[in-house]
C-alpha cells in the first residue's frame, strides 16, 4: 500500500485497532501453527529454568493470554496486561470460564505506563513475541521495573532482534527490502490486520543498556535463528524432514555466539539486583 493511502491514526491506536481485530482469530492461528507451537515450548523451557514455585508474573502484552494460562496451570500467579480493547476481552473470556482461583487477573494498560499496575513485588516480568518491538525506546518501560520487581526477580523478554538469518536468505530472491528491513534506526512500517504502525528491532546491546547497571545478564538464546520463522507455516507439512534437521540445528547453534543474538526473536533474560 502506498504511503499517501496509509489510515493516519495515533501510536497506541493504531497497535488497538489491530490486534483486537487479529484477537478473534489468535487462538486458532496459534494452536494450528505446528512453528509457534513449538518456538512457544522453547520459551517456556527457557523460563522455567529461572521460575521459583509460586510465582508471581507480571506479564507485558500478554495477547488473549495463552502463556499467562499456562503459567497459571503450572501454580503460578500472573497479573496480565494489555493495550488492546480486544486482548483483554479475550482474557476477561478466559478468567471466567476458567478455574483460576484468582491466580489470573489481567488489566489493559499500556507498557508505557506499568506505574499503573497496583501490585507489587513480583517475581518474575515477562514479555513474549515481539510485543516490546512496537517502541523504540525501551528505556519507557525499564524505568518501571523498580517499582514492582523483588531484589533477585528475574525479566524474560521475547524480542526480535535486527539479525534474522532466515530473512538474510531473502537475498537470493531480489527482496533486498525483506533483507534490509530490521536495520533501519527509524524502525519499519509494519501492519496487523490491515492496521499500520512502526516496529524497532532490539539487539542484545540495548536491550542491557535500556535495563541499566542494576540488571544482570543471564542468559539469551535464539528463538527460530535457522529454522524458519511462523510465517512460514507450511513447511511443516510440506517439507517435515527438512523442518526437522532445521529445529535440530537450532537446538544446537541457538546458545551459541553468534546464534543467541540472532534470529526471528531471541529470548532474553535478566536478574534484578539492587
Amino acid at each position: 500500500m502506498p504511503l499517501e493511502e496509509i489510515p493516519v491514526y495515533s501510536f497506541t491506536e493504531a497497535i488497538n485497532r489491530g490486534f483486537s481485530k487479529q484477537s478473534i482469530v489468535y487462538d486458532e492461528a496459534d494452536h494450528n501453527n505446528k512453528i509457534l507451537t513449538d518456538l512457544r515450548r522453547q520459551v517456556y523451557v527457557h523460563v522455567e529454568a529461572y521460575l521459583k514455585p509460586e510465582s508471581h508474573i507480571l506479564e507485558i502484552n500478554a495477547g488473549t493470554g495463552l502463556d499467562a494460562q499456562y503459567f497459571v496451570s503450572k501454580g503460578h500467579r500472573v497479573h496480565a496486561t494489555d493495550l488492546s480493547d480486544g486482548m483483554v476481552a479475550q482474557m476477561r473470556s478466559k478468567i471466567s470460564l476458567g478455574d483460576c482461583a484468582g491466580r489470573f487477573t489481567c488489566q489493559q494498560v499500556s507498557f508505557e505506563d506499568l506505574d499503573q499496575v497496583p501490585m507489587k513485588n513480583f517475581d518474575y516480568v515477562f514479555s513474549n513475541f515481539g510485543g516490546l518491538n512496537c517502541i523504540r525506546d525501551l528505556s519507557l518501560v525499564t524505568r518501571h521495573l523498580p517499582l514492582f520487581l523483588r531484589p533477585g526477580g528475574y525479566i524474560t523478554w521475547v524480542i526480535m532482534p535486527p539479525v534474522c538469518p532466515w530473512e538474510l536468505l531473502s537475498i537470493f530472491k531480489g527482496k533486498w527490502r525483506q533483507v534490509f528491513r530490521r536495520w533501519n534506526k527509524n524502525g519499519t512500517l509494519a501492519h496487523v490486520e490491515g492496521e499500520y504502525f512502526t516496529t524497532y528491532y532490539h539487539s542484545l546491546k540495548s536491550i542491557r543498556f535500556a535495563l541499566g547497571p542494576s540488571f544482570s545478564f543471564v542468559k539469551s538464546e535464539g528463538l527460530a535463528s535457522l529454522s524458519p520463522p511462523p510465517h512460514r507455516s507450511d513447511l511443516p507439512s510440506k517439507h517435515p524432514g527438512i523442518y526437522r534437521m532445521l529445529r535440530k540445528l537450532d537446538r544446537y547453534c541457538r546458545n551459541r555466539f553468534p546464534f543467541n543474538r540472532w534470529g526471528d526473536h531471541i529470548i532474553v533474560t535478566f536478574q534484578y539486583r539492587v
